[in-house]
């Protein structure tokens, strides 16, 4: 009995050999890639929460700078935020909020460079046609129109559809572009609900073209 069971053993002891032999080399590297993907996720998870807590520090510390109206102290948060944590939507808030308190110190280039920087770099595509419709409107405040609709060029959330199209009519209007105005601003209307405050203000801009959306609406 005991010899039949010895040849036994020995027989899945050669089997499992012969399937080592086979597929041993496979599985390690297959075990290796699992353990090296788990590691590199948690790794990655890590890094994360470490670079968010790290940015919502020097977040509130440009926050402090605007409150206070500390420009130099607010220029080297934001300078440290875009190139530390340029990967974090704490940066692209900050260039929002930095280009905003520029704006209001009269500080244009400054603005519209912390605005550029948004576009490109925002992880957020929100964030980033929010830059665009700020950065459009600093250059209609310098006159440079065909800048100002370039920069509303390009791909924005469907939520984002009615105010491009809005500060485009915008643009028309200053141009001296009535009818294309008008095609713009309705464009806007019709992208915003029914009791959306601001579809009111854009309903004076068509009338201040002499037009009326409603009846707009129901020509065929």
């Amino acid at each position: 009995m005991a010899s039949h069971l010895d040849l036994e053993e020995q027989e899945q002891i050669e089997e499992l050999k012969h399937f080592w032999r086979r597929y041993g080399p496979m599985l390690t590297w297959a075990l290796i890639a699992v353990l090296g993907a788990y590691s590199a996720w948690t790794g990655w998870q890590y890094w994360q929460r470490r670079q968010g807590v790290q940015a919502s520090v020097l977040y509130a510390t440009l926050e402090g700078a605007v409150g206070t109206g500390d420009q130099v102290l607010l220029s080297r948060a934001l300078s440290d935020m875009q190139d530390k944590f340029g990967a974090t939507t704490y940066a692209a808030h900050a260039s929002l909020l930095a280009a905003h308190f520029f704006l209001d110190h009269n500080a244009p280039a400054d603005a519209q460079k912390a605005l550029t920087w948004t576009l490109a770099h925002s992880p957020d595509e929100g964030l980033g046609c929010v830059a665009k419709l700020r950065l459009a409107a600093v250059s209609m405040d310098t006159n440079d129109w065909a800048g100002a609709r370039s920069v509303l060029g390009g791909k924005c959330p469907t939520s984002f559809e009615a105010l491009v199209q809005d500060r485009l009519g915008d643009i028309d209007v200053l141009e001296k572009k009535p009818d294309d105005a008008s095609t713009h601003y309705l464009a806007a209307w019709r992208a915003m609900k029914d009791r959306e405050p601001y579809r009111q203000l854009v309903e004076v801009k068509l009338a201040s073209l002499g037009v009326d959306p409603r009846q707009e609406e129901k020509k065929p």
